[in-house]
């Protein structure tokens, strides 16, 4: 077998290079349909798309009445972003070949990329009378309803789908998604059911169940119907994926390294997967196998935003702050709106004393997600730490604005506003905080280690116990 692989590949690199021989007018060759394909793909496949372009050019200049090399150029021309020329190509295919479902398909999923959803869903709808192989295109629909937020619209596409595809993951989980923002997920668990009732056998009914109950946070039900699904099918890769996450939630580590080992025994290695294992073994607080697997992912996928973080998060809580900080920052590159990847460059550089780039990184964090306590009590506390303390209140204040009464907030205002020397307004916030929690109060304390300010606290707090009981 491996073989007859190496065989395949050598056979596809060998025709790579006469095609780019070729392109350089160092030999005349011809190339039959199933060559030109297969040339374009490599390229689309590495995201070369300039090339794959080249590629069906030179094929349409040797086919120029195949339909599928047009509709192959305006999938091209629509990676590059050139959509009203893709379109056009395919208005040309359309006119010569009024009912070919291929066209109308590519002309939708355009459509959808430049958000024009309902032209989308027009070109979609024809295409059911065109094929059998409908579930995509429901799913497709879908999809543009839901980028609509018509979601009762999307929930029946799903559901037709299914209907027509059991095994359709991407329904499923979008069907699940839109039935959870509308309220509806509890009450389709019967919907689910109707599928297994029908054939109990069938591991994909159980599969769909195990979602719900999931999204439903119903972990024992979930686990218990993926177990059915891989009973059914030991070789079900996603239904043990998918157990493994709800091991996760129950908090069962060792259990969930075992679901999502056996994925990768069925289905090979996935940065998905190597994420999953990685984060595993970090809430068994094993860092240095977890920062081996998150690793791992990074070099199936250095896309994968999540794996970097998850690096840097195993070399922080192993106090390694200067590489933690590396691997955060790979992160942020990918993905430089996630409030998390700010917050954690925030403690890093705070650590290593670089405390301008930390302040900055709090600031950007607060903006893209300032509803997080804990952006405002760190951001502030470093302030506090350099003894700026009005620069502290100021920071906090800006907190107040976006969120709503907070005990630990007020507690903290208290502390600055103390060291600050504005009495009246720290008893004040003081107060405020011991009406929202009162057992909160010791907390104060960490900040007070001397003796004497600790015991006029106490007076204050004993007498507002008194007072309000």
């Amino acid at each position: 077998m491996a073989k007859e692989f190496r065989k395949r590949e050598d056979e596809g690199n060998e025709l790579i290079k006469r095609f780019e021989d070729h392109l350089k007018k160092r030999k005349s060759d011809f190339f039959d349909l199933d060559a030109y394909e297969e040339i374009i793909d490599f390229y689309m496949l590495r995201g070369k798309h300039n090339k794959a372009l080249q590629a069906v050019n030179h094929a349409i200049n040797q086919y120029p009445y195949s339909i599928e090399l047009i509709v192959i150029k305006a999938q091209i021309l629509s990676h590059l972003e050139e959509y009203p020329a893709a379109l056009e190509l395919l208005e040309q295919a359309e006119n010569l070949q009024p009912n070919d479902s291929e066209i109308l398909f590519t002309k939708g999923s355009i459509f959808s990329v430049q958000g024009k959803y309902h032209e989308a869903i027009d070109c979609y709808e024809r295409v059911l009378h065109l094929t059998e192989d409908k579930d995509e295109v429901y799913y497709n629909i879908g999809l543009a309803w839901q980028n609509l937020e018509q979601y009762s619209n999307a929930i029946d596409a799903y559901k037709n789908a299914i209907e027509n595809n059991l095994n359709h993951e991407g329904a499923l989980y979008e069907l699940a998604y839109c039935l959870d923002v509308t309220g509806q997920l509890e009450s389709s668990v019967s919907y689910y059911k109707k599928f297994i009732d029908e054939d109990p056998y069938s591991a994909a009914a159980w599969y769909n169940l195990g979602i719900v109950y999931n999204k439903l946070g119903q972990f024992e039900d979930a686990l218990n119907a993926y177990d059915y699904a891989v009973t059914v099918d030991d070789t079900f890769a996603s239904a043990y994926f998918n157990m493994g996450n709800t091991y996760m939630n129950l908090t069962d580590y060792t259990k969930a390294l075992d679901s999502f080992k056996k994925t990768i025994d069925i289905e090979g290695p996935s940065a998905e997967v190597y994420c999953s294992i990685g984060a595993a073994y970090e809430s068994l607080e094993q860092y240095d196998l977890g920062l081996k697997y998150y690793q791992k992912a990074t070099k199936l996928d250095n896309m994968y935003d999540e794996a970097w973080f998850g690096a840097g998060v195993c070399l922080e809580k192993q106090e390694k702050w200067y590489q933690a900080l590396h691997f955060y920052n790979k992160a942020l590159k990918l993905h430089v709106e996630n409030p998390e990847y700010w917050k954690a460059i925030a403690h890093a550089e705070f650590k290593v004393g670089n405390i301008v780039s930390s302040l900055d990184a709090y600031e950007e964090a607060s903006k893209l997600d300032p509803q997080d306590k804990e952006i405002w009590l760190n951001w502030s506390f470093i302030y506090y730490e350099q003894g700026d303390y009005d620069k502290a209140v100021e920071v906090l204040a800006h907190g107040f604005n976006e969120i709503a009464a907070d005990a630990e907030l007020f507690y903290r205002m208290t502390v600055y506003l103390i060291e600050a020397g504005r009495f009246k307004e720290a008893f004040n916030y003081l107060e405020n905080a011991l009406i929202l929690d009162f057992d909160a109060h010791a907390s104060l304390y960490e900040f007070f280690p001397q003796l004497e300010t600790q015991k006029a606290l106490f007076k204050i707090i004993e007498q507002f116990r008194k007072e309000n009981t």
